[in-house]
């Protein structure tokens, strides 16, 4: 036969746990409102983030821009 403490213990210890499982739940819950809503703002807001634009981004757009037109021209024939 076991002794009540065993049972008692055992019963606390899965409580606990139920706990932390729920606390966990509860936290993660939580944050995916917190998302919904900067989603529902940002989507009332007109959907535009503000972006900083480096001086490296810029010159890696302005290459990428360079070599789009060489491939136009390269597919319209043209000779560089």
């Amino acid at each position: 036969m076991i002794e009540p403490n065993v049972y008692i213990t055992l019963a606390l210890a899965s409580l606990a746990g139920l706990a932390m499982i729920v606390a966990g739940g509860l936290a993660g819950w939580r944050g995916w409102l917190s998302l919904r809503r900067m989603e529902l703002d940002h989507a009332q807001d007109g959907g535009h983030l503000p972006v900083a634009v480096s001086t490296g981004s810029r010159i890696e757009i302005a290459d990428l821009k360079e070599r789009i037109k060489k491939l136009e021209a390269i597919a319209a024939g043209v000779d560089l």
